[in-house]
C-alpha cells in the first residue's frame, strides 16, 4: 500500500507540475507583430533580396515593454516551424534590436519560398509566444533563370504627325494560345518589358498595376515582376495576351527631340511556370511562336502627349482561346543581353490609389470643363455619351486662366491630350492605360451635343507608387493644414515609380536636387523607404566613371554634366534614410558611391574651393542678377556641399566600422571647412567676397563649416538678412530646407514661425492664398492680380518647397529621432502663436509615435505615445518643474533644464507608454 501511495503521490505532483508549467506557458508575453523583411515588405511575392533582413514590432498591450533577446527561425514548411527550421535558426540572441536583423542561414535562390517566425524575451527575461508565420517568395534573381526570349514587332518606322501629335512607336498586341495537360496547383508569371505592358490570361486582367515594370537605367538593369496566376488557369486551352507600349523605354523623354527620336522598338519578355496536381512542371515562354499586331484600338500612347483609342479597332476576344489571328504577324525574337541585369522589382508598382469626383462642370468655348478641385496626377475615367464615329477630345490643365480658359503654357511641348473614337452610339466607359497627366481640370469636346454634361462624366483616377501613408499632421490653423495637404499631394503626384520634378510638362524626370531636399519630409508622410532604396540603386548605376552624379536619374540627358547640391543626393539621401530607419544596409549599399562622389567633388576644386557647375539656389525669389540660379555664389555652394558630403561619408564610415576611412573623411571635411571659412567669411562671421545671401549663411551654419566662435555672429547676420526682407525668406531650392533647422539651432524657432505664417510673397501661404492645392515650382507661379508667371518653366506640382514639412513634424508637433531609426525619440513640440493645437503621428521602425498638444489658458497640455522597445526624451516649453504633471503625477527627479532665455525647456526621460502631461507655459 505504501508503494501505491508513493506512486499516486508522485503522479499527483507530476500533474501539478505539468499544470503549473502549462499555466506558466500560458503567461508568456504576447507575440511579436508587424513582421517585415528588408525595406518593410510584408509577405512579398517575386522578392528581390536573397539576403534579407527581418524586422518586427513588440505588441502594444503592455506599456514599458523592452526586448532583451530574440530568436528567428526560417524554413521551407510552415507546419514544422518553429521546431524544424531547415533554413535558419538564429538561436537566442541577446539584443534589444528588433529591426534589420540579417539573414544568416542557408543560401537562398530563385523561386524559393521562405517561412519565418520570431519571438523575443522581455526585460524580465521571459520569452514571448512565437509570432504568426510570415513568408516571402523570391523571384528570378539571375538572367540564367530565364528561358524566354524578348519578342515584339518593329514599330520604329511607324511615325506619324498631325492633329494627334508625334508618335514614334505604335502600341502592340501580342498573344499565344496554349494547352495545359492537367490541373495547376501553382503558377507564376514572370514578366517584364522594354516599354510598359498590360497582361491578360483567359480574358482577365492579371493586375491593376499601372505602366509596369517601371523606369530604370535600361542599359544596366530592367525590373521584372512576378504574378500569382494560379486561379486564372485551368486544364485544357488557355490564352495569354500582352498589350505593349513605348513608356519610358522607347517613348519620348525630355524636351530635346534628340533624346528620343531614334529609340528601339518595345519588346516583352515573359515566362509562365506551372506546377501540376501530379507534381509535374510545365513552361510557357515568349518565343517565335507568338503572334502580334499593331492594328489594335490603342493607336498612340505617349507619356507626354497622351493616348489615342479607336474603339472601331477593338479586337473582340483576342485574349481568349480560339481567336482568329491568322493575319497577325510573326514576332521578332531577341536573346537576353548578358550585360543588362534582369532583377525583380524592388519597390511597389504604380497603382490607382484614389478616385476624385468632379465637383463642377461649366461650358467654355464649346468645351465642357470639369473641375476636380484638386491638382492630381493620373488619368481621367470617362463615362460620356457619344455618337458613333465621333472623336472625343480630352484636354488637361492644372489651372484656369482668369477668363476661364485653359492654362497650358506650362506643359510646354507636352500635348497632354487624349482621344477616343466611338464605335457606336451610347455612353462610353474608358480610361487610358499607357499615359498619365498632371491636372485639376478636364475639358471635353466631341461628345453627344444632345446631352447636357454632368459631373459624373469625369472621375480623376489618382495614380502613384503603391505606398501607404506613414504619418499625419494637423493643427488649429486652416492654412497650415492646407499646406500639409499640398505637401501630401505633391508627394503623390511626383512619386510615379521614380521621384520626378513635375508630372505635367515635357520633363517628369528624376532630378536629383529636388529629391535630396524633399527626402526627409517624404519619410514622415509616406512609407517610401523601398521607393528611395530602389531609386538609389538607379543612382549607383548611373554614376559616371569619374564619380559624377547626373542631374537626372535615370540619366536620359546623357550629357556627362553634374551639379553641386544635385549630385549630393547620393550622400544626403542614404544618410537621411539611415537616420530615420536605422537600417545600416542602406549605407552599406551606397558607401562606395558616396566615396566616388566626394572624390569627384575634390577633383572639381582648386585649394579645396569648388569650381563645379551648380544650378545653385535655384529659383531664389527677387534675385539681384535676375538669374534663375539666384544670387548665392556657386563656388560657395559647391564648397559647402563638398564639405557636407565629406562629413556624411565620414559618419557613414563610422557606422560601418571603417575607422581608418572615417578618419580620412573627417580630415577632409575639416580641411574643406577651414578653406570655406577662410574664403567666404571674415572674423566677424560675415560673408565676404561674394553676395551675403540668406542661403550663404544657412549653408555655413547647417553644414558646420565655420568655427564655433563665429556661429553666433553668423547667426546674427542671417537674422539681420531676414529682417531686411521684412521677415520673408529669400531662398531657393537649396536654401529653403535649411531655414527651419538653422533658426531652431540658433534659438530662434519663433522667427521660423513668423516666416512660415507669412501671407505675402514669397511664402508658403502666398500660393495657398492664390488657390494652390499642391506645392508650386516657383514662389510666384500665379497671382490673382498678375496672373501666371511668364516663365514656361512653371510647374504647379513640384515638391521641393514642401521640405518645410519636416519641421512641421519635428518641431511644431515635436517628433524626431535622437538615435537612428527612432530607437530613442525626441518629443519636443514648440508651441507658438498663432497655433493653439497641433498633432502628428509617425510610424517608425519600432511602432507608432504620437504627439498632440494644445494650449488651455496658460497651461500646455501634451499627450504622447512612445512605442515599445524604445525610450524618449520629452522636452516641455517650461522651466517650472513644480507645475509639471505626468499622468496626474508630479515629476520629482530625473529632469534637466536646457537652453537659454525664452528657449529654455525642461527635459526628462520616459519608457514606452502613453503620457498625458500638463505644465505651466513659460512663453
Amino acid at each position: 500500500m505504501k508503494g501505491i501511495s508513493f506512486y499516486f503521490t508522485i503522479l499527483y505532483c507530476s500533474i501539478v507540475l505539468m499544470f503549473n508549467l502549462g499555466c506558466s506557458e500560458a503567461k508568456l508575453a504576447s507575440e511579436p507583430v508587424s513582421l517585415r523583411v528588408s525595406e518593410n515588405f510584408t509577405s512579398p511575392l517575386g522578392f528581390y533580396d536573397s539576403k534579407p533582413t527581418f524586422s518586427w514590432n513588440l505588441p502594444t498591450s503592455n506599456n514599458g515593454l523592452q526586448q532583451t533577446a530574440y530568436q528567428i527561425v526560417a524554413g521551407s514548411d510552415p507546419d514544422l516551424l518553429p521546431e524544424k527550421a531547415d533554413f535558419w535558426n538564429s538561436e537566442k540572441v541577446t539584443s534589444s534590436q528588433s529591426a534589420w536583423i540579417k539573414y544568416s542561414g542557408t543560401a537562398l535562390g530563385s523561386r524559393q519560398r521562405v517561412y519565418w517566425q520570431v519571438r523575443y524575451w522581455d526585460q524580465e527575461g521571459q520569452p514571448s509566444e512565437w509570432s504568426k508565420t510570415e513568408s516571402f517568395e523570391l523571384g528570378l534573381l539571375d538572367n540564367s533563370d530565364w528561358s524566354a526570349k524578348w519578342i515584339g514587332l518593329p514599330t520604329a518606322e511607324e511615325e506619324v504627325t498631325g492633329e494627334y501629335g508625334d508618335m514614334v512607336h505604335r502600341p502592340q498586341y501580342l498573344r499565344k494560345d496554349f494547352d495545359i495537360p492537367s490541373d495547376v496547383t501553382q503558377a507564376r508569371l514572370y514578366i517584364t518589358a522594354k516599354g510598359v505592358f498590360d497582361v491578360h490570361l483567359n480574358a482577365k486582367d492579371i493586375s491593376d498595376d499601372v505602366m509596369p515594370p517601371g523606369w530604370t537605367p535600361y542599359d544596366e538593369r530592367i525590373e521584372t515582376i512576378t504574378y500569382d496566376v494560379t486561379d486564372l488557369l485551368s486544364q485544357g486551352p488557355n490564352t495569354i495576351g500582352v498589350e505593349l507600349a513605348p513608356g519610358w523605354h522607347s517613348g519620348r523623354l525630355g524636351w530635346q527631340k534628340s533624346n528620343w527620336s531614334e529609340t528601339p522598338s518595345p519588346k516583352v519578355l515573359c515566362q509562365l511556370e506551372m506546377i501540376h496536381s501530379d507534381g509535374s512542371k510545365s513552361l510557357l515562354i515568349t518565343d517565335h511562336s507568338w503572334k502580334a499586331t499593331t492594328d489594335g484600338p490603342i493607336r498612340r500612347a505617349s507619356i507626354y502627349d497622351g493616348e489615342l483609342y479607336d474603339a472601331r479597332k477593338e479586337l473582340e476576344g483576342w485574349t481568349s482561346n480560339g481567336y482568329e489571328d491568322s493575319d497577325w504577324s510573326k514576332v521578332l525574337v531577341e536573346d537576353i543581353d548578358p550585360l543588362v541585369d534582369l532583377q525583380p522589382k524592388r519597390h511597389h508598382t504604380v497603382k490607382p490609389k484614389i478616385h476624385l469626383e468632379a465637383k463642377k462642370v461649366e461650358m467654355t468655348d464649346g468645351e465642357a470643363v470639369f473641375d476636380l478641385e484638386q491638382n492630381m496626377v493620373g488619368v481621367s475615367r470617362l463615362q460620356v455619351p457619344m455618337k458613333k464615329g465621333d472623336t472625343l477630345k480630352v484636354r488637361f490643365s492644372e489651372m484656369l486662366s482668369p477668363d476661364g480658359t485653359f492654362y497650358t503654357d506650362n506643359y510646354r511641348s507636352a500635348l497632354s491630350t487624349d482621344y477616343y473614337i466611338a464605335d457606336k452610339t451610347g455612353v462610353i466607359d474608358w480610361m487610358p492605360k499607357f499615359t498619365f497627366h498632371g491636372f485639376r481640370y478636364v475639358a471635353l469636346s466631341g461628345y453627344d451635343l444632345g446631352k447636357t454634361p454632368t459631373e459624373d462624366w469625369v472621375t480623376g483616377v489618382v495614380q502613384y507608387s503603391d505606398f501607404d501613408q506613414n504619418g499625419s499632421f494637423s493643427s488649429s490653423h486652416e492654412k497650415l493644414n492646407q499646406l500639409q495637404s499640398n505637401i501630401q499631394w505633391g508627394l503623390r503626384g511626383n512619386f510615379f515609380d521614380v521621384p520626378t520634378d513635375c508630372p505635367q510638362r515635357d520633363e517628369r524626370l528624376g532630378w536629383t536636387g529636388d529629391a535630396q531636399v524633399f527626402g526627409p519630409t517624404s519619410l514622415f508622410n509616406a512609407e517610401v523607404y523601398s521607393f528611395w532604396a530602389s531609386w538609389l540603386q538607379s543612382v549607383r548605376e548611373s554614376q559616371y566613371k569619374n564619380g559624377g552624379i547626373p542631374f537626372v536619374v535615370p540619366d536620359v540627358l546623357q550629357n556627362n554634366k553634374v551639379s553641386s547640391g544635385w549630385g549630393d543626393a547620393c550622400t544626403i539621401i542614404p544618410w537621411e534614410l539611415y537616420r530615420y530607419t536605422g537600417d545600416r544596409a542602406i549605407l552599406e549599399d551606397n558607401y562606395e558611391m558616396m566615396k566616388k562622389w566626394v572624390h569627384h567633388h575634390k577633383e572639381s576644386t582648386t585649394d579645396l574651393i569648388s569650381h563645379m557647375n551648380s544650378f545653385a539656389d535655384w529659383l531664389q525669389p527677387f534675385p539681384e542678377t535676375g538669374n534663375t540660379r539666384g544670387d548665392t555664389s556657386p563656388k560657395l555652394i559647391g564648397t559647402a556641399f563638398f564639405g557636407y558630403s565629406a562629413k556624411l561619408t565620414a559618419l557613414t564610415a563610422e557606422v560601418l566600422g571603417r575607422e581608418r576611412e572615417a578618419k580620412e573623411y573627417w580630415d577632409l571635411y575639416n580641411a574643406v571647412a577651414t578653406a570655406f571659412d577662410q574664403q567666404f567669411f571674415n572674423a566677424d562671421g560675415e560673408v565676404t567676397g561674394v553676395e551675403p545671401t540668406q542661403t550663404a549663411y544657412l549653408l555655413a551654419l547647417a553644414f558646420d563649416l565655420i568655427p564655433d566662435n563665429k556661429r553666433a555672429k553668423a547667426g546674427e547676420h542671417l537674422v539681420a538678412k531676414i529682417n531686411e526682407a521684412d521677415n520673408h525668406l529669400r531662398t531657393g531650392f537649396l536654401g529653403t530646407p535649411l531655414l527651419a533647422k538653422v533658426l531652431d539651432q540658433l534659438g530662434h524657432p519663433e522667427l521660423m514661425y513668423t516666416l512660415l505664417f507669412k501671407e505675402t510673397y514669397p511664402s508658403w501661404f502666398y500660393s495657398i492664398n492664390q488657390g494652390a492645392t499642391t506645392i508650386w515650382e516657383r514662389w510666384n507661379s500665379y497671382s490673382k492680380t498678375d496672373g501666371f508667371n511668364p516663365q514656361r518653366m512653371n510647374s504647379l506640382n513640384h515638391y521641393a518647397y514642401g521640405a518645410i514639412g519636416q519641421w512641421m513634424y519635428e518641431r511644431i508637433a515635436g517628433i524626431a529621432p535622437i538615435e537612428a531609426g527612432y530607437k530613442k525619440i525626441r518629443i519636443a513640440p514648440f508651441p507658438h502663436e498663432p497655433l493653439t493645437t497641433a498633432k502628428a503621428s509617425v510610424n517608425t521602425t519600432y511602432g507608432e509615435v504620437k504627439s498632440s498638444w494644445q494650449i488651455e489658458g496658460n497651461l500646455f497640455v501634451l499627450k504622447t505615445t512612445v512605442p515599445q522597445n524604445t525610450t524618449a526624451s520629452i522636452e516641455l516649453p517650461t522651466t517650472s518643474m513644480e507645475t509639471v504633471m505626468v499622468n496626474d503625477e508630479p515629476v520629482k527627479n530625473n529632469y534637466t533644464v536646457r537652453g537659454t532665455g525664452k528657449g529654455k525647456t525642461l527635459s526628462f526621460e520616459v519608457e514606452p507608454g502613453t503620457y498625458h502631461i500638463k505644465c505651466q507655459l513659460d512663453r
